[in-house]
């Protein structure tokens, strides 16, 4: 009962501190006539290219977009006072330390939250010396198995930074001592409660937050890791690729397999007719599909952002998934580092397989701010990124969640504009897809060919998509989800190698919008067939999962999506794989007829029939295909990509190689994950400072 009523007590306690801290009312006149600080996009942010560099400013040019109206004084003098003494006593820079609290002020934020993602100070060293100020014991060490509390409210405080303000924990000679380790401590508040309650003090500890965290985290790992795994098999199996197809889907597969051989035995040439009848309809629909993107397809237009209270911004969680990626590290911390939101609610989360040891030291090299946690995923099948991500989400305490891959760079503005779009429209917006520019398209012929098609795709077809509420299947990457949303949808699968794909259909399911934003993620497209051919293999494939899945019903799937987007969903996963698994056939059907008429002068109907059919096909879908990603270049893209047309047939040819042995890998592998090499980018500077460690970023050579 003592230790209940103490939790009580202390729980108050810290509740009243954080009131103090963080609540206490702003209405500094602004420049735009409105009470508190605001945010309004700079002129001097860089424009759209591969070649922008925040972090190359100068630290004094570098612009200043959160906090710049005046503090409001009385607040800022009040924190000064009261944390003086203590930043005194870690030899703290006085200027450093009074713009923490104007930013504590501005952001509506904790003064020890803003002073700890100014790099300035370290945790342990800054929560050492609270205690000291505050008389009371320092732990310097968790053991995790001593820690009384419960694994739901375990969960809890991993998935939020007010969940657990007071810990319990096991002395070695059996007594209980309270650990308080949180951000909102208040030192005058805490004082004058110790001094008008002094037997607190034999019971109450100061342990650094991040401490208590890890002791947590790796209590918990193994239910977390069991989460990952099987909790969407577990709660909605039927959106789940843990089984790849169900009884009927069986049967139906095995009865094709047996009648096609022998439909080409007994009638081969109508068989062969009638593939090319079923290709013609997979072709025109996929052909249709992008002759009505047309209508919105243009280059890239920022979307102008207004002025915002910068104290309305949530925490925003971003999480990158890494394997094997020591050679990107330096580049994806200077990128990280100059997205546009405020540190003390900003957590990055750095996804790591806890043996991949390589990329962890890499990681490590940097002495990384707290707002960046590393990550290590438990070693459990299946390896793949969904299962990564699905580990890392109950770790995140963001209202707003994002990923990223190891090689891109985010336009600096992206967050917010994210933030901007989710804030005014409905709670049915569960995410939005930032527009995907490959940098180094004059690379090689593949990093054209990239280049030219994600245009198309991200300028042209999923614009369309989002304008007409039609279903929308995800890229890999930069994808904004509002984090209720994604709970809702069950997360990501951990057995589906195309999860952005898959959570696109799901939120389309359960009756949420996806919507397509302006601010682009730059990133280096494929140079090699061994860089491209493996993760094309693993999209087919993974698309392959994903139309099994949610075809396990064709009727529920129907009701869910409507007609339109039904229609849809087949021409995207069914039609492109159709198309590029019978494309060898139109052209091997061509070159024998035309063959045939050459050295006989004549050729059957039949075969007259499909070479007409192969001509419409293969000229109307390179046709289209060239069209949406034309339309999509700007002028300085036109020049370097235009020509890329003519390599749409290499294209094709490739596409089918990948549709092949796609299908191989789902009977073979279906869960394996084609792991894609990324190199440092082309368009890279070295910078002088990544913004997320708190020494300057070194080049791993």
């Amino acid at each position: 009962m003592c230790c209940v009523y103490m939790c009580e007590h202390m729980a108050q306690l810290l509740s009243r501190s954080r009131r103090m801290v963080m609540l206490q009312p702003f209405s500094a006149p602004a420049p735009s006539g409105r009470a508190g600080p605001h945010f309004r996009p700079r002129a001097d942010l860089p424009p759209l290219s591969e070649k922008s560099d925040l972090a190359a400013v100068p630290a004094g040019r570098r612009p200043q977009v959160f906090g710049n109206a005046a503090p409001h004084q009385g607040r800022h003098a009040a924190i000064l006072e009261e944390w003086m003494p203590l930043v005194e006593r870690l030899s703290l820079p006085t200027d450093e330390v009074s713009r923490a609290a104007h930013r504590a002020v501005a952001n509506g934020t904790a003064f020890v939250e803003e002073l700890l993602a100014s790099g300035r100070v370290d945790e342990g060293r800054l929560f050492e010396a609270v205690a000291h100020e505050l008389g009371l014991p320092f732990l310097s060490h968790i053991d995790p198995e001593r820690l009384q509390v419960a694994e739901r409210h375990r969960l809890a405080a991993l998935a939020s930074r007010d969940a657990l303000p007071i810990a319990l924990l096991e002395r070695p000679d059996g007594t209980i001592v309270h650990v308080l380790a949180h951000l909102d401590v208040g030192i005058a508040s805490m004082r004058e409660r110790l001094a008008r309650m002094p037997e607190l003090a034999g019971r109450l500890c100061i342990a650094p937050p991040g401490m208590l965290r890890a002791a947590i985290i790796k209590l918990t790992r193994r239910r977390l890791l069991f989460d990952a795994q099987y909790d969407l098999f577990l709660r909605q199996p039927d959106f789940s690729a843990n089984i790849v197809a169900n009884a009927w889907q069986g049967a139906c597969i095995g009865a094709f397999l047996v009648a096609f051989p022998l439909c080409l035995i007994l009638a081969g040439a109508q068989t062969i007719f009638a593939l090319h009848l079923v290709a013609t309809i997979a072709f025109f629909a996929c052909i249709a599909l992008r002759l009505l993107a047309l209508s919105s397809a243009g280059p890239l237009r920022l979307r102008p952002l207004p002025a915002v209270n910068p104290k309305d911004l949530p925490v925003y969680s971003v999480l990158v998934a890494l394997y094997r990626e020591r050679e990107v590290i330096p580049q994806l911390l200077v990128a990280l580092g100059k997205l546009q939101w405020p540190h003390a609610k900003l957590e990055i989360k750095l996804v790591c397989e806890e043996d991949d040891h390589e990329t962890l030291a890499a990681l490590r090299a940097h002495h990384l701010r707290p707002f960046v946690e590393i990550v290590e995923v438990p070693a459990g099948g299946p390896r793949t990124k969904p299962k990564a991500l699905a580990y890392a989400l109950p770790l995140c305490s963001g209202e707003l969640v994002t990923l990223y891959d190891a090689e891109d760079r985010p336009h600096p503005m992206q967050l917010m504009e994210a933030w901007y779009r989710f804030s005014r429209e409905g709670e049915d917006l569960a995410c939005l897809q930032a527009p995907l520019v490959v940098t180094n398209g004059s690379a090689s012929p593949f990093s054209r060919l990239f280049a030219f098609e994600y245009a198309g795709l991200f300028r042209g077809l999923l614009p369309w998509l989002a304008g007409n509420n039609l279903l929308l299947p995800l890229g890999g990457t930069s994808n904004h989800f509002r984090r209720s949303a994604l709970a809702d949808a069950g997360g990501w699968d951990a057995y589906n190698v195309t999860e952005d794909a898959d959570l696109g259909l799901r939120f389309k399911r359960l009756g949420y919008r996806t919507g397509v934003l302006t601010h682009p993620t730059f990133e280096d497209g494929p140079e090699d067939l061994q860089t491209w051919l493996p993760q094309r293999v693993r999209w087919f494939k993974g698309w392959v999962q994903t139309w099994l899945v949610h075809m396990r019903s064709p009727r529920a799937l129907w009701r869910d999506l409507g007609p339109a987007s039904f229609l849809v969903m087949q021409v995207l996963f069914l039609g492109m794989l159709v198309s590029a698994l019978i494309h060898p056939l139109f052209l091997v059907t061509i070159a024998y007829v035309m063959a045939k008429l050459v050295w006989t002068g004549s050729a059957q109907t039949l075969e007259m029939l499909m070479l007409m059919l192969g001509f419409a096909n293969i000229l109307f879908g390179y046709g289209a295909f060239i069209a949406i990603g034309a339309m999509t270049l700007s002028m300085k893209e036109k020049g370097r990509l235009l020509g890329t047309g003519l390599l749409t047939p290499l294209h094709w040819v490739l596409l089918s190689v990948a549709a092949w042995l796609a299908l191989w890998e789902i009977y073979r592998r279906p869960h394996h994950w084609n792991k894609t090499h990324h190199r440092r980018s082309r368009s890279m500077r070295e910078p002088a400072a990544d913004g997320v460690s708190q020494a300057p970023a070194k080049a791993f050579r």
